[in-house]
């Protein structure tokens, strides 16, 4: 089956990619506005996508046709963020700071999250977040006017001491992080528990497609 993006309208487009573009990791992200309120939100648009420099991008939409949302309003007027990864011990608080509350609402209190002062961003992180990254803007990208790409430059991060297995080889034990990420449809979610490893093959090593 074909589906031709240009003949649907925006909300079967988001169908079709979310049900296919899966697991997709979540961004838990703080922000700040001029005044100090803090907002927290989870964005499943979201990955790495440099390591020098060190670039994560965030894909947020808007509440509505004239309500964007807190995250964005926020991060244009004071371009300083942290993204704070989700592990299953914190999805039930996350689930809780994606309630569309009113403008100005501290979702954090809601939710019952403790946070930490960060080192070198206003906002702070996620005190009970296995990963926590302190980000400033590296670029803003208006995709129409109601979602917006926002491109960070990863400053610090913070890993748990425990998850840390060789702090000099910058070594991270990836699987005890517990993340979780986001499936298709309403509500689902998988956990990044079970594994499969493949080496990757050497060229010198490739002797094609054996028959049988």
């Amino acid at each position: 089956m074909q589906f031709d993006m240009a003949e649907l309208p925006g909300h079967e487009r988001y169908k079709l990619m979310t049900a296919t573009v899966a697991p997709r990791p979540i961004a838990w992200v703080v922000s700040q506005d001029a005044a100090g309120a803090l907002n927290a939100a989870p964005f499943s648009f979201f990955n790495v996508f440099s390591g020098d420099p060190p670039i994560i991008a965030i894909g947020v939409g808007a509440h509505g046709p004239d309500r964007r949302k807190d995250t964005v309003e926020n991060i244009r007027r004071a371009p300083q963020f942290t993204v704070n990864l989700v592990s299953e011990a914190l999805a039930r608080r996350m689930n809780v700071t994606a309630i569309e509350f009113p403008a100005g609402l501290d979702e954090l209190i809601e939710a019952r999250i403790e946070t930490a002062p960060s080192e070198r961003v206003r906002p702070p992180r996620i005190a009970d977040s296995p990963v926590s990254m302190e980000c400033e803007v590296f670029q803003l990208v208006e995709l129409n006017p109601h979602n917006t790409m926002i491109i960070g430059r990863v400053l610090t991060m913070h890993v748990k001491d425990e998850f840390v297995l060789d702090a000099e080889r910058h070594h991270i034990d990836t699987p005890r992080l517990g993340l979780i990420a986001r499936m298709h449809g309403r509500g689902w979610y998988a956990r990044t528990t079970d594994l499969f490893q493949m080496e990757r093959i050497a060229v010198s090593d490739w002797t094609g497609w054996e028959e049988g």
